[in-house]
């Protein structure tokens, strides 16, 4: 079983990658943090850059887990990798972060959150920033 974490240079992605490190240091399982991203010729926030990839990976690192990074930009949308990996990772759960909303906004979950709620098929984690 793997802790899969999804990873977002922001702070909703921070708390959901300690949240991880934190799961899977207790349940001494494998860690892999995914952040995916369709490409193309817009820049997309969700995207991390080198300074964040190194950030991260050193993190990792400095953990002591059997934990890797993974970064995609090669046409799929985040959903679909992260339930792609779900399959082939065999994950216990996934931890994703969430923003704070106001009353109205909490209404409206992001689109890409509420549609990793709404088709993975492994527990879900969400964490607040």
């Amino acid at each position: 079983m793997t802790i899969l974490v999804a990873y977002v240079p922001r702070p909703e992605g921070q708390a959901a990658l300690d949240k991880g490190i934190e799961i899977a240091t207790r349940r001494n399982e494998p860690l892999v943090v995914v952040n995916a991203s369709p490409g193309g010729t817009k820049i997309d926030p969700s995207a991390i850059d080198v300074v964040d990839v190194e950030r991260v990976e050193r993190l990792l690192k400095n953990s002591g887990l059997n934990a890797e990074l993974k970064q995609f930009v090669r046409g799929k949308s985040a959903v679909e990798e992260i339930e792609s990996l779900v399959e082939s990772l065999h994950v216990s759960v996934l931890v994703i972060g969430l923003r704070k909303r106001s009353p109205v906004g909490k209404l409206i979950m992001g689109s890409v959150a509420q549609e990793i709620l709404l088709t993975v098929p492994c527990p879900i984690l969400a964490v607040k920033a």
